[in-house]
């Protein structure tokens, strides 16, 4: 269940600018990397080869690809803030996005979100840019901060 539910574009302008969250925690296993290196074709060293990350990697172990972190976001963001009111709502790609800090194999991360933009763009088409906080389990540095950029349909379903 979400922490948090906006009807309608009324309703997001009424969560603009909180701070929503955090999700629950989620770990980041092996296997996880494994299978996001295999879809795709990242199979750089410091994400799929335990010994070699262990004995060269300035880390001491594997570390997930930032793109998995950031794919990650999606699953986190349901438990924070559920939409009604609205025909559909479409990915529509991200602004900045960083990494400033690595996630490694074994640690559990957790995302917070804030609505910081919503603009009519025309034909009861809205854009809303919401920005997602992920932090790593006993660290103050997050390990990313994106703002997702999504468009939803008001009108009659």
């Amino acid at each position: 269940m979400a922490q948090a539910t906006a009807n309608g574009i009324d309703g997001l302008r009424e969560l603009q600018g909180q701070t929503i969250g955090p999700s629950d925690w989620r770990e980041v296993t092996q296997e996880l990397v494994d299978a996001f290196a295999e879809v795709s074709g990242d199979d750089q060293w410091i994400h799929v080869d335990v010994e070699r990350a262990k004995n060269e990697s300035p880390f001491g172990t594997t570390i997930a690809h930032g793109n998995l972190t950031l794919s990650m976001i999606d699953g986190m963001r349901k438990e924070l803030i559920e939409s009604t009111g609205f025909v559909l709502g479409v990915n529509y790609g991200w602004n900045k996005v960083r990494f400033p800090a690595p996630v490694p194999v074994g640690s559990r991360v957790r995302t917070s979100a804030e609505v910081t933009e919503i603009d009519e763009v025309g034909d009861g088409w809205y854009q809303v840019v919401t920005r997602f906080t992920v932090e790593i389990e006993g660290n103050e540095k997050p390990v990313c901060v994106a703002d997702s950029v999504g468009r939803a349909l008001v009108g009659q379903s």
